[in-house]
């Protein structure tokens, strides 16, 4: 129970790595405000982990490149809770292609979704965190935010961003007691995974053995091992750990 009594934010949490951080959270003791797009999943998700036990959670529909609706999210969490302690930047968003093939509306997407997103919830959660001063920011960078990946010009572009963001606010908040880190996956079985096995017209099996050979460790990751990291870095365990970019790749960026 390392997040007992913690009130946190996470984006993107009906699914995936989402769902998973959420889900640990809540086990770990956090109260946990989670946001997706999706209602009907979001709703599902909240029947489903309170009828496990973990009842200490609250869904608000929203889409987290809108000004108006993160700050709804926000609110909802000081109305009801009284303050942030934990915010979980996961949402994000991928549409494969080189430069000259992405089409700019979906450049403007990935943008919006990917590093827009991680600005606002940021910037308008920081204030009360720094009324408190305490707080912990967790981004989800990707690998993609420190080593390139062919076929993904947008997703590499934001991410990269993310990364470096990550950077500038532990800088600008390390001596006012918010620690901003970023966790940065391989390839983890998520949706997205499907999609980019759809994409290459490769059966979702034989693509994750081939992605898994990619990675030293033989084989691709799970949403769960990533929500122990975020876990981690929400805690009091990782009191001496900002600005940094944290891989959770199974060894893919090590060469």
């Amino acid at each position: 129970m390392r997040l007992k009594d913690q009130i946190a934010i996470v984006t993107g949490g009906a699914s995936g790595i989402g769902l998973a951080s959420t889900q640990r959270l809540l086990e770990e003791g956090a109260t946990v405000v989670m946001c997706d797009i999706n209602a009907a999943a979001g709703e599902q998700v909240v029947t489903g982990l309170k009828a496990a036990g973990l009842e200490q959670i609250d869904f608000v529909q929203a889409d987290v490149s809108v000004s108006a609706d993160v700050q709804r999210v926000i609110a909802h969490a000081i109305d009801t809770y009284g303050r942030v302690d934990i915010l979980f930047n996961n949402a994000g968003y991928f549409e494969p292609g080189e430069v000259h093939e992405v089409p700019e509306d979906e450049w403007e997407r990935a943008m919006a979704i990917n590093l827009r997103s991680v600005f606002l919830f940021s910037k308008y959660t920081v204030p009360g965190m720094l009324e408190r001063g305490k707080g912990s920011i967790i981004h989800n960078a990707s690998i993609a935010s420190v080593v390139g990946d062919p076929n993904a010009a947008a997703y590499c572009a934001t991410k990269g961003g993310v990364g470096m963001l990550t950077k500038a606010m532990a800088l600008d908040y390390g001596k006012r007691g918010i620690r901003v880190n970023a966790i940065c996956c391989g390839e983890i079985e998520t949706a997205l995974f499907v999609k980019e096995a759809a994409h290459y017209g490769i059966p979702t099996e034989e693509y994750g053995k081939m992605i898994g050979d990619m990675h030293p460790i033989g084989r691709i990751g799970q949403p769960e091992e990533v929500a122990a990291v975020v876990a981690f870095l929400a805690s009091d365990d990782s009191s001496f750990i900002t600005g940094a970019l944290i891989p959770v790749d199974g060894g893919y960026s090590a060469s």
